[in-house]
């Protein structure tokens, strides 16, 4: 039986003129390899459908006895489930010289369109911040010095926020190659968030809210009516974007999200406004979705959407983005005098109201409530429109007389 290899040993261990081999009595099939030159590395010898097979782990020099014994068990582990590992590790190398663009597809397509709803986000950002810098670079060959300089160069450009975000994806990335064996270390390792984040809170004025309504006449299908219905429903901009006709019913009342396109998981039910009624009334039925460009998937490219958008509000609004329509419907149903569980019902929130023991045993759906609420903030949203203000719920009858006004 070989003799128990020691950290001793494998120190002591001298060459000669012949190439040595000390088998190590702890784990079967684990060898120290010694060169004539002196250079020490570390083998495992195994037998795999009839054939004898040498799998190199790496140098005596990088990897001590402990790290050896641990990369042969996985080895024999692979065996066990009847794969070589000599192969798993040739694909590996193969797969760390593939570029950049090859591997953050491939993540996108076999993580990103699996574990995370915002897939979109994350391909958009690789595209736009990563794969322009790293392109042609093996995948392998990307350092940690390499991520700092690219997140540094988001900063440096003022957007701290998306610099926090593409180092967000790219750590998902990475990671996700270290979890299959092609890396060893990612190297988002150990790199800082550049910016602190910061709570948004920001929630348009009436004034603004008017606006951007009036702004959204000037964009064409399928964005325009994508941001009113923003407005009106408090919807999250995947969930709009990706509306199916069979989520919503015959006559529009009523729009239904199935739990697989929500955040939380639970199904939700949206009532329709008259306002958003209208609007879905005079969209095309050319798809499955509501919404679509293609025919085939659901609209993107809200970022150049967004900026027409803004280049039609004057004088331009201070910095926004889409989702804070969803936080300006919250505050403006506040101020019209509807009760936070309805609202948190409209958002779909989980917590706040509902968290706990609420939201174990209060199973009441608060149909009614929420219904009675998008159609006041419906009435609310076309008053500004035509340009009437006041605190309280416009009435129906104020808006025909301003429309025949």
């Amino acid at each position: 039986m070989p003799k128990i290899l020691t950290v001793r040993a494998v120190e002591a261990a001298r060459p000669s003129l012949q190439r040595r081999e000390l088998p190590d009595g702890v784990v079967p099939g684990l060898y120290l390899v010694v060169q004539p030159s002196g250079s020490k590395s570390w083998a495992l010898r195994y037998r795999l459908g009839g054939r004898s097979i040498k799998l190199t782990i790496g140098s005596a020099g990088v990897l001590e006895l402990a790290a050896a014994r641990a990369a042969a068990r996985a080895a024999l582990a692979t065996i066990a489930e009847g794969r070589d590992p000599a192969l798993v590790k040739r694909s590996a190398r193969t797969q760390t010289l593939e570029t950049f663009e090859i591997v953050a597809r491939r993540f996108i397509e076999r993580y990103a369109k699996l574990h995370n709803k915002s897939w979109r986000d994350s391909e958009r950002i690789l595209q736009r911040e990563a794969v322009p810098h790293w392109r042609h670079r093996p995948v392998a060959s990307i350092t940690r010095v390499d991520v700092v300089a690219l997140i540094d160069g988001i900063v440096d450009r003022g957007a701290p926020a998306m610099a926090n975000r593409t180092l967000t994806v790219l750590r998902r990335l990475f990671g996700w190659f270290v979890e299959r064996g092609t890396l060893e270390l990612s190297p988002c390792e150990r790199v800082k968030d550049p910016a602190p984040e910061t709570r948004r809170e920001r929630v348009h004025s009436d004034a603004e809210l008017r606006e951007i309504w009036r702004a959204a006449d000037i964009l064409d299908y399928p964005f325009g009516v994508v941001i009113k219905l923003l407005l009106l429903t408090g919807a999250r901009r995947e969930e709009v974007a990706g509306m199916r006709w069979s989520e919503l019913a015959a006559d529009l009342s009523l729009w239904t999200l199935p739990a697989e396109r929500v955040k939380n998981k639970n199904r939700h039910e949206i009532p329709l406004s008259a306002p958003a009624r209208a609007l879905l009334a005079d969209v095309p039925r050319i798809s499955e979705f509501v919404f679509t460009t293609t025919g085939v998937a659901p609209v993107s490219g809200f970022a150049r959407a967004k900026r027409r958008l803004d280049q039609a509000i004057t004088p331009p609004l201070p910095p926004w983005v889409l989702h804070d329509l969803r936080r300006s419907l919250a505050s403006g149903m506040a101020a019209l005098g509807v009760q936070m569980p309805v609202v948190e019902k409209i958002l779909n929130h989980v917590g706040g109201s509902f968290a706990g023991v609420a939201g174990v045993y209060q199973r009441y759906d608060f149909a009614k409530e929420k219904r009675h609420a998008l159609e006041a903030w419906g009435r609310h949203i076309l008053a500004l429109e035509h340009g009437l203000t006041g605190d309280n719920v416009v009435s129906l009858d104020a808006l025909n007389l301003a429309a025949r006004g």
